[in-house]
Parts: C-alpha cells; structure tokens; sequence
C-alpha cells in the first residue's frame, strides 16, 4: 500500500517551484535529509526524466511521477507535492515537444530495481480518479493527503 510508506516530512502543500529543477531540489532534497536517498539522487532526477519523462495528463490534470535508478536510494519512500504553481515537465511516452503542466508530484524512491513497477501502477491507478485528485489538490495538511490516498486504496482492494 503507498499510503502505508508516506510520511508527514514528505508531503508539501502549496509548495513553490518556478521548473522542474526546483521541484527536484526541494523534493529530492528532502530524501537526502531524511536518509532515503543519497547525495547523488537530485542529479540521478535530472537525468532520467531527461531520457524518461514522467509527465502524465490525467483529464487535463497534469501529474508527474519522478524517480531515479536504484543506485540513488537508500531505502523506499514516496513523496508528495502539491505545487503552488503548474510546473511544466515532458509528457511519459511522449513526443519531445509534448509537456504537462503538473500540478501534482509523486516522487518516488525505491531500492529494488523492478519494484518501481508496481508502485507506478498502484499510483497511476490512484490517480485516475478525478475526484482524488481533487481532494489532494484542495488538501490543507499532509495528514489529510495520507488519508485520501488511504481511502481510495481500501476502496480499490475491496
């Protein structure tokens, strides 16, 4: 389950970014200082989205899912932003010249190298719903952003 892995310290609201570089620093930055990733993981962000972008339109809301190859991690975690402003990023299996403005970021840090694919399913699933995605967006706490995502996965298992 992602909510069982999310963390209050990995969950930002409203947070202020003018590009993806900034997103990465902040959001990449907060896996180094909580120990889930090493130094190198805001460069290891910088270069896979460059040769793998994580950019996904949902209905036109625009999410990315970034992450990093394994040898970045410490220990699997995911975090969430909740950006003030859309910050444009190239749309998954896209053209080069095809972007999202994103909104909403799940970064992910995962220390098996397959295991990031079942927890891109598991989020791509999540957030299919508009109506979560909705909920996150308007979301004050971070707490409040865990039990959405707790919500909709009990629902999904039932």
């Amino acid at each position: 389950m992602i909510w069982e892995e999310l963390k209050t310290k990995l969950i930002f609201i409203d947070l202020d970014a003018k590009d993806t570089k900034e997103v990465f620093e902040q959001v990449g930055g907060a896996f180094i200082k909580e120990g889930y990733a090493k130094e190198t993981y805001i460069q290891g962000l910088i270069d896979r989205e460059a040769e793998f972008p994580t950019g996904l339109d949902i209905d036109g809301f625009g999410v990315a899912i970034p992450h990093t190859p394994v040898e970045h991690v410490n220990k699997t975690g995911t975090a969430i932003a909740v950006l003030r402003n859309p910050v444009t990023f190239h749309e998954m299996g896209g053209d080069d010249e095809d972007t999202v403005e994103a909104r909403l970021i799940i970064m992910f840090c995962v220390d098996q190298p397959s295991a990031h694919i079942d927890k891109l399913q598991r989020t791509i699933t999540i957030i299919q719903d508009k109506e979560v995605l909705g909920k996150i967006e308007k979301a004050k706490e971070p707490q409040e952003i865990i039990n959405i995502i707790k919500d909709k996965e009990a629902a999904m298992d039932e």
